[in-house]
């Protein structure tokens, strides 16, 4: 495994990487009179939704519709309007908090802003409704999976009819409270969240629970539909009990358990109507059964029960249903079935506790989720999560807590010194993970799934992987910093497809903080690998998709290191059909910091057909300047050697994203499709002996010039098996008029048959898509 990265190509400077910052950090501190978070008046830890909150309160506020009269008011609302657009988009957080706004250099939103109305009426409808959780394009997919049942309000803020609706579903949302999560996710801030849910209409309802296809919600938007809808979906099954089933009903879930929570109806009182069972089956759904008696049918039996008149009881687990012995029995005097939840989930018992002595035994024969306490437990003030054990229980795993006030040294060791919660895979204390979410029953449910399934540790001094032979991706991070939370459910996610390539682990430094100051931690999340003496920093987003692009380009690196010597070389002195792009930059350049992990994927892209190359004009500033290197970065192809001088082409065009430079690059290669005429048409694809595939266009159609060099990528991949050719639809349009062309541009499949010509179509597509089709044609 040692053998994957050059240390040559990515080792880092860290004196320069210092002094870099450093350079910036005073820039920032001169150039900025306040910053974002000041300005917004929340801390560096606020949420999402406290930032908007404050976002609103100050729009309000200092509107310039409101303030018609103050000359600056339109600057200074500029001004908080920026730092929200930045503040409220992660991965410009995290280039905020590392660079200041000098990071941001790229990026100048927060120059348009909305009337007065708009952040009064439709900004964050439900951020201020505490039964109803808006989830963001981070925290969605980990929400709706982790076992609860949700109904998510998709919507939008300039939609009127989610504003109608708006009243109703508050109301739901107290109504239905304990039984279902009720979310929202706001479409005009996740759109691309909303594309993926397929949701093309405002609002839209739908149910979401673990293994099941989300259901989406057709009815009237009265709060009955809604519940009875929602009913519909929620597990709860009412057991009528009488004299044939009781005793072995009783015992079966005490031996597995469970209690019971029975209403008994008689003459005089008043028992729980059907709605309230149901409802309490469905909160009590795993935890409790829920079950109803007819005294009037079963009368010897309630009066062996020593009940008289109507009342409800819970029977816990081995209760004596003797009625001499009424100790263990809890009765309820409530009607109201969030009342009578919340009364039996403080009575049901709470998590194991563990000892000093047979902990590291325990966690070595079973997957565990600890929750760590100083003494008194003050997770136990929140009942909901004694729902862990069951909702955790598919997942074979166990529920326990331990108190480190009764063994300090065991939470010592551990780095563990105040409250929390931590994940351990089986193999004792030696792997395990703390959480750092939210301590709500979704968010831990969430945790402790991804975590046991994953491979990411928990680091400290003892298992920090400084000399480790095998590599290692470290996150360096700050519990408080939202980036660096959002980060960490990615990193699981990505250590499962690198298991036995590369380790994960995740050090604290607010704990760690001496650790943290050795490898010069300057901003937080701040992610490396270390390969042996090789140090390489993360610096894309916040996903698992681009952390497994890196690590796949440091195992298989894309883009070719080049030094004055190894370009004289390789690019002056190319082969005659080779080609090259060579991107010249310099390490503080922010340009260039942006273009590198596009650079890199547009490589990966063009493997086998343009070289890509790299060249440090920091390093070499000699030879960049020899070069005519005027500006950072600096794109150049260097097209196949021809009698000409020295002959590249500089890259102009405004985006520098992977999909446009490759196509830019793939513009100067030579020609492989084949012009076609209507005479060369007819000879060569309709009556000839070859497979064809034909790419009709039109000049002047942009889509058709966007597809030109993805159709010479194709032509490419399948030459030698099947031929390619263009047909000009504007200079021939009768070829293409006999074709059936209606749009351009479109791609047709000619098979060669010796009985019959049969045709393909495609409408655009990636050539790959296309290669696929032919090769299994």
């Amino acid at each position: 495994m040692g053998v994957w990265f050059n240390k040559d190509d990515y080792v880092i400077d860290l004196k320069r990487v210092t002094v870099c910052f450093l350079i910036v950090y005073m820039a920032v501190l001169v150039g900025t009179d306040q910053d974002f978070y000041s300005l917004l008046g929340v801390s560096k830890t606020s949420s999402s939704r406290e930032i908007r909150q404050a976002f609103k309160k100050l729009a309000l506020k200092l509107h310039p519709d409101k303030n018609p009269n103050n000359a600056n008011a339109h600057s200074d609302f500029l001004k908080i309007n920026r730092a929200y657009e930045v503040l409220k988009d992660e991965d410009l957080r995290k280039k905020y908090d590392k660079y200041g706004e000098k990071g941001l250099s790229d990026n100048q939103g927060g120059g348009q802003y909305e009337s007065w109305n708009y952040y009064r009426y439709d900004f964050g409808i439900y951020d201020d409704d505490p039964e109803i959780i808006t989830l963001d394009r981070r925290e969605f997919d980990a929400a709706v999976n982790s076992g609860e049942l949700w109904f998510v309000n998709f919507y939008s803020p300039g939609c009127s009819h989610c504003h109608d609706l708006a009243p109703t579903w508050r109301e739901f949302a107290k109504e239905v409270d304990g039984l279902l999560r009720i979310g929202a996710v706001n479409c005009g801030d996740d759109r691309m969240l909303c594309r993926m849910k397929g949701v093309n209409s405002y609002p839209s309802l739908f149910i979401f629970r673990s293994g099941m296809a989300a259901v989406k919600y057709h009815g009237d938007r009265s709060k009955e539909s809604l519940v009875s809808f929602a009913m519909q979906h929620v597990r709860s099954t009412v057991t009528e009990l009488w004299t044939g089933n009781f005793v072995n009903s009783i015992q079966t879930a005490f031996a597995a358990g469970i209690g019971w929570l029975i209403t008994f109806c008689s003459k005089g009182g008043d028992c729980l109507t059907s709605q309230t069972r149901l409802r309490l089956s469905g909160m009590l759904d795993g935890l409790v059964n829920v079950g109803w008696m007819d005294c009037a049918t079963q009368d010897n039996l309630c009066k062996s029960l020593d009940i008289t008149t109507s009342t409800t009881a819970y029977f816990p687990p081995g209760a004596t249903l003797n009625n001499k012995e009424k100790s263990s029995i809890l009765f309820l005097n409530s009607l109201d079935a969030k009342e009578i939840y919340l009364e039996i989930m403080h009575n049901l018992p709470d998590f194991e506790l563990l000892s000093a002595n047979t902990l590291e035994d325990r966690l070595a024969h079973h997957r565990w989720l600890l929750f760590f306490h100083f003494g008194k437990n003050e997770d136990s003030n929140d009942p909901e999560l004694k729902k862990l054990k069951t909702l955790l229980k598919n997942e074979h795993i166990q529920i326990g807590r331990f108190d480190c006030s009764s063994a300090p040294d065991v939470c010592s060791t551990l780095y563990i010194f105040q409250p929390c919660l931590a994940v351990f895979k089986g193999q004792g204390t030696k792997e395990y993970e703390i959480h750092h979410g939210k301590k709500i029953l979704y968010d831990i449910l969430a945790f402790a799934k991804e975590s046991v399934n994953s491979h990411v540790t928990t680091l400290g001094p003892q298992n920090f992987p400084a000399n480790d032979k095998e590599p290692w991706l470290v996150d360096f991070f700050a519990p408080w910093c939202p980036p660096c939370r959002a980060l960490l459910p990615e990193l699981r996610k990505a250590s499962k497809h690198l298991y036995g390539q590369l380790k994960f682990g995740t050090l604290d430094c607010t704990v760690h903080e001496g650790l943290c100051n050795m490898y010069n931690i300057q901003a937080y999340p701040t992610t490396v690998v270390f390969n042996q003496s090789n140090i390489h920093e993360y610096e894309g987003h916040h996903s698992a998709e681009q952390i497994l692009e890196f690590i796949e380009d440091l195992m298989n690196p894309s883009v070719i290191s080049l030094t004055p010597t190894t370009f004289n070389e390789l690019v002056t002195q190319r082969k005659h059909d080779e080609v090259w792009m060579v991107d010249f930059y310099s390490p503080w350049c922010h340009p260039c910091q942006v273009l590198m992990p596009e650079w890199k994927r547009m490589a990966r892209t063009l493997t086998g057909l343009i070289n890509v190359g790299s060249i440090d004009c920091q390093q070499y500033h000699s030879f960049c300047a020899q070069e005519n290197v005027r500006r950072y970065p600096e794109i150049r192809f260097f097209p196949q050697k021809s009698d000409k001088a020295y002959q590249y082409h500089s890259y102009n065009g405004w985006n520098r994203d992977a999909y446009s430079l490759r196509i830019w690059g793939l513009g100067f290669l030579p020609q492989a499709s084949i012009d076609l005429t209507p005479q060369t048409f007819n000879e060569k694809v309709l009556q000839g002996k070859s497979h064809w595939v034909i790419d009709f266009y039109a000049p002047w159609c942009g889509p058709c010039q966007n597809f030109a060099p993805e159709f010479e990528l194709l032509a490419r991949m399948i030459k030698g098996k099947v031929k390619a050719g263009k047909v000009d639809c504007q200079a021939y349009a009768q070829i293409c008029q006999k074709a059936g062309i209606r749009a351009y541009p479109t791609v047709k499949f000619y098979p060669y048959e010796r009985a019959q010509v049969r045709t393909g179509f495609f409408l655009v597509s990636s050539p790959l898509v296309i290669f696929y089709f032919i090769t299994y044609y």
